[in-house]
């Protein structure tokens, strides 16, 4: 299941004292394996909801947890976990992700993003690295964008592979995400759309917009979006902030003549 547990004291302690405290918002851990974060955070006066998909961890974490308080297990699969009812006001989550799965874990928790307040993960660090990129940097894609669309992304430390359990092959890192991200300035009148056609332009990632765009918008057009907004006739999504990616939608929706809630074929 891409299980590497943090087993370290030292880096537990140093990641807790990163996590916010007070408030009466409920933490969500994913991936709560033997427990080490989860009685740390329920000692430390947070209530806990504790996702974990191993049944026989999670069994044993229900029986420990009697001796925390403030603690509800949940044994399932994150991804299939209605995270918008798990608590009944403002969620923060903390998780040490599977490396293989951490994108679809994002997407997901972006899915309640009003009732979320910060994600605290443990990634690979190369996986860290494209969520904090910022435009013109090699790591930039759609990934880093989405991300700065509802949080402000940051990498808070790398994390040794000695730290786990077994030890992965890899250097981790903690990813510390506040919300809300640009999404609160942007003014995005539908999302949906926005975060559909920015994936397009990140299609074939090393391609020009204009390729990436073309099989939707005639070249013309493209053309004439990219000159508006200020862009070369060759600039590519990996250059583009979140800003000029809302102005050149706008600039191609007023070329095709799109109405509100259409079309699709960029979503």
């Amino acid at each position: 299941m891409g299980q590497h547990f943090l087993s370290n004291a030292g880096w537990q302690k140093r990641i807790l004292e990163r996590l916010p405290r007070g408030g009466d918002e409920t933490w969500v851990e994913i991936g709560a394996g033997h427990g080490e974060m989860t009685r740390l955070l329920a000692e430390s006066g947070r209530r806990v909801v504790a996702i974990e998909a191993d049944a026989k961890l999670a069994a044993q974490l229900k029986e420990e947890s009697s001796k925390w308080g403030n603690v509800e297990i949940v044994e399932g699969d994150v991804l299939r976990t209605d995270l918008g009812n798990i608590s009944g006001g403002k969620i923060r989550v903390y998780g040490n992700l599977p490396y293989y799965i951490t994108s679809p874990i994002l997407h997901h928790l972006f899915s309640c993003a009003d009732r979320l307040l910060s994600i605290h993960i443990v990634i690979q660090y190369e996986v860290a690295a494209r969520i904090v990129a910022r435009p013109g940097r090699r790591e930039y894609g759609y990934l880093s964008a989405v991300c700065r669309f509802f949080t402000r992304p940051e990498i808070a430390f790398r994390i040794p592979p000695g730290a786990f359990r077994p030890s992965p092959r890899v250097t981790s890192a903690l990813v510390e995400m506040n919300l809300p991200g640009e999404r609160a300035t942007l003014n995005v009148a539908d999302e949906k759309r926005f975060l559909g056609f920015v994936g397009t332009c990140f299609g074939r990632k090393r391609k020009t917009l204009r390729n990436n765009l073309r099989p939707f918008v005639t070249d013309d057009e493209i053309r004439g979006a990219l000159a508006v907004c200020g862009l070369r006739p060759d600039a590519r999504a990996e250059q583009l902030t979140l800003s000029e990616f809302a102005t050149l939608l706008a600039q191609v929706a007023k070329a095709q003549g799109w109405t509100e809630g259409g079309p699709g074929n960029l979503s």
